[in-house]
């Protein structure tokens, strides 16, 4: 049985994890990898690494705090943030990322899903879907760090996305983001009701249950949470304690085994 993930997120802006609420009034939480560390140490399973600044500068990742965090934090590491073609997701892969996150470059190029796929294997391709409700109750693709809507439907991008080889998705509201009001479940549900790939569950979690909620009621694989870590409101191990409680299959961290 595949355990599920809980996977802290390092969303980086001019070198610093940052976070915000529905992607604005962004405030600083500290140096990437001395947090990459820590929740390594913690018990987290994976790392998300979000150059969140890059596609709205039209520049690429940092590459040098990229490697900075891969090397203090040995669990894998996706990275994402300013990734337009197949020799800059090979440079940020070179700099000690597992795998690397496309968004706003893989909705204005469908192909390049496609090519870094059979690059490198669609295992280390993730994509990331920032997704918004609309007024019909459908949910609308924004790009460009939640500043540019797209027209495209969240569920059916999703679905076009693992069509070119996404080996992974990373599903964000921007309604939930950072309001600890839960995960979208229906939105979650949408997606892996029509992908085979897995889907990771981000924005809103303000605690254990809404985790436990994410992969029950909205069928995703992982969650992946930012504020409630970064500033010590949950502990990946007190999430994990939850999780296992409520029969859901996790890497226990050391000092929950028995």
């Amino acid at each position: 049985m595949l355990r599920h993930r809980v996977i802290p997120c390092l969303d980086v802006a001019d070198g610093r994890v940052v976070k915000g609420r529905r992607f604005q009034d962004l405030t600083d939480e500290g140096d990437p990898a001395e947090l990459a560390e820590r929740y390594a140490l913690e018990g987290a399973d994976e790392l998300v690494f979000l150059d969140i600044t890059a596609a709205p500068e039209r520049r690429g990742t940092l590459l040098d705090i990229v490697d900075r965090t891969a090397r203090r934090a040995f669990i894998p590491l996706t990275v994402g943030g300013g990734v337009r073609s197949v020799d800059e997701m090979r440079a940020v892969l070179r700099a000690g990322a597992d795998k690397v996150s496309l968004n706003t470059a893989a909705v204005n190029d469908l192909m390049l899903i496609e090519a870094c796929a059979r690059t490198f294997g669609r295992q280390a391709v993730v994509v990331a879907i920032d997704a918004r409700m609309t007024m019909s109750g459908t949910w609308e693709v924004v790009v460009k760090g939640g500043r540019e809507p797209t027209g495209l439907d969240a569920v059916d991008w999703a679905e076009r996305a693992v069509g070119l080889g996404a080996g992974e998705l990373l599903v964000t509201s921007i309604d939930r983001d950072g309001t600890g009001n839960g995960f979208d479940t229906a939105l979650l549900r949408a997606i892996a009701e029509r992908v085979s790939v897995p889907v990771i569950a981000s924005g809103g979690a303000a605690g254990p249950d809404d985790f436990i909620a994410a992969i029950r009621d909205g069928g995703a694989d992982a969650v992946l949470a930012a504020s409630i870590f970064h500033r010590g409101i949950r502990t990946i191990s007190e999430v994990k304690e939850a999780m296992a409680v409520a029969g859901l299959p996790i890497r226990l961290v050391p000092e929950l085994v028995a």
